[in-house]
């Protein structure tokens, strides 16, 4: 893959008229780093944040040893790019088909359940196998976070105690996980949760092995300017310390977003400017699904040199036929901005490239690595502390 030092560098080198997928690996092995030296406990990539396979090879070689993956393709991908990492399949419903090849063909040993019926599919593809970590998904609240993922998976905290004796009387370890939903915005989502684990483990008096504290740790967006990573970190461990569990027992966490998020951006053409609306190259059935559909905001900077200011607030419309195919923003841009213009859109490692389709024969295809820093980072130490203002909350 050709490397320029960054955007500029790859519109004046090759003017593309289509989107390009611009990658940072040195952004992504800071971010893996960081989480591999400072987490608590064991930091598990979600693959379907990114699957990109150049990816789960740079999170290996900085420290990343566990995968999380949701999928029997994603399980196949993984032990194909990393034979030795760890996979956990985590997913709390999959086929019997998927977890009999997950464990005899791959030698994946770790899985996620939130009912009794995902608990004898486990325990018969596998042929009740003895060295099995199961880990019980119990329901949390998603309200400190951006997008909730509180309504699909996960047991409830009442209906939580016999399904925990039953999965310990089939594992070798016990796992008690959760997922606070995305982009938690505060380190309290996962005290909350802690509790709630707390309340779980006392009302079904078990040992419990692994707590896995799931995802949800955030990046940087405009307008989303979450608390130090630390803190996170210090919060749950001392939640975690605290809990009635196996003296041994490990903690985990799943970030996903929080390491791939500036591993990546996006460079668009302006096709038709119409008002304060800029036809793009790319958009909801692209890298831009978030942009569309939960009316993420992105940063952004235009790619020309004699565009003038102020900024001006403006809307996107994608390539392709739908009317669907539109991202509100606001996207702040220099107000004279044309049709022709190349704008470069940040923090798209996350669910940006993993989320493209090619319905009506439109989406990214090129790709080139790039030398600069993305345009937000959580991990270079010259971030002032949000804490100083109002508008986050978060726990000294």
């Amino acid at each position: 893959m050709h490397i320029y030092p960054d955007a500029k560098a790859v519109v004046g080198a090759i003017a593309p008229d289509e989107a390009v997928i611009l990658n940072r690996p040195h952004a992504a092995a800071r971010a893996a780093r960081f989480f591999a030296e400072k987490f608590p406990g064991t930091a598990m990539y979600a693959v379907k944040a990114n699957p990109s396979p150049d990816l789960v090879r740079i999170l290996w070689d900085q420290g990343i040893t566990h995968y999380d993956v949701a999928s029997i393709a994603e399980v196949r991908m993984v032990r194909e790019v990393l034979p030795h990492a760890k996979l956990c399949f985590m997913h709390p419903v999959k086929t019997k088909s998927a977890i009999r090849e997950a464990y005899f063909t791959h030698g994946v040993r770790t899985f996620s359940l939130d009912a009794i019926e995902e608990l004898e599919k486990i325990v018969e593809a596998t042929d009740a196998a003895q060295d099995l970590q199961l880990l019980v998904r119990l329901r949390v609240s998603s309200e400190h976070s951006e997008l909730s993922l509180a309504a699909k998976f996960g047991v409830d905290l009442a209906d939580a105690k016999p399904l925990l004796q039953a999965t310990r009387q089939h594992c070798d370890a016990l796992g008690i996980c959760f997922h606070v939903g995305s982009q938690a915005m505060t380190p309290f989502a996962y005290l909350q949760a802690l509790e709630r684990v707390r309340a779980a483990i006392a009302e079904a008096a078990v040992t419990v092995d692994i707590v896995d504290v799931g995802g949800g740790f955030p990046s940087i967006y405009p307008d989303l300017d979450p608390a130090p990573m630390e803190d996170y970190f210090a919060q749950i461990h001392r939640h975690f310390e605290s809990l009635p569990i196996s003296y041994s027992a490990e903690l985990w966490g799943e970030p996903g977003r929080a390491l791939c998020a500036e591993y990546s951006s996006l460079i668009v053409k302006v096709e038709k400017r119409r008002g304060n609306e800029l036809y793009i190259n790319d958009g909801a059935y692209g890298a831009l699904f978030d942009a569309a559909h939960v009316d993420w905001r992105f940063p952004v900077v235009a790619l020309e040199d004699d565009l003038i200011q102020p900024l001006a607030e403006f809307s996107f419309y994608g390539p392709t036929c739908d009317d669907a195919d539109y991202m509100k923003g606001p996207f702040l841009l220099p107000e004279d901005i044309q049709a022709g213009d190349y704008i470069e859109i940040g923090m798209l490692g996350a669910y940006g490239a993993a989320m493209q389709t090619r319905f009506n024969g439109f989406g990214a295809t090129l790709g080139f690595i790039v030398e600069d820093e993305p345009m937000a980072s959580l991990y270079r130490g010259d971030r002032p502390d949000p804490r100083e203002s109002d508008n986050v909350v978060s726990l000294r």
